[in-house]
């Protein structure tokens, strides 16, 4: 049960970044995050693929829940984190953000995409919880 669990999250992050290579070679490096974001959308609408958009992430502090401002660029059919960058480099802070996500989510799974890079399996980083 667990392999076809993790095939399913491999299966899901392969499909979307197919969605993020499509947008790239059209796109390129050089625009806004936005910019991708959308496009992303429109890409994963027409591969069926359901997902949401800057979805917002509390903050859960003791016994409290704080609306910290927080958003996911892309949640995946509920259960994997897409974070959008348009950055000269990936940075820790990048990652860390990442993985605190993850975290605050409860979600185990998540793409860090840089579109700023040539070949965008550069620009690529995933991390399992």
């Amino acid at each position: 049960m667990m392999q076809d669990h993790k095939d399913k999250y491999d299966q899901l992050s392969y499909k979307v970044i197919g969605c993020a290579m499509a947008v790239h070679k059209v796109l390129g490096p050089g625009l806004l995050e936005s910019a991708h974001l959308g496009c992303m959308c429109h890409e994963m609408t027409c591969e069926g693929i359901d997902f949401r958009r800057e979805v917002p992430l509390p903050v859960k502090y003791r016994n409290c829940v704080l609306d910290c401002g927080y958003r996911l660029d892309l949640v995946i059919e509920s259960s994997l984190i897409v974070e959008l960058k348009a950055v000269e480099t990936i940075l820790p802070v990048h990652e860390a953000q990442l993985l605190t996500y993850l975290k605050l989510s409860g979600m185990h799974t998540g793409l860090l995409i840089n579109f700023n890079v040539p070949v965008l399996r550069d620009g690529i980083i995933r991390r399992v919880l």
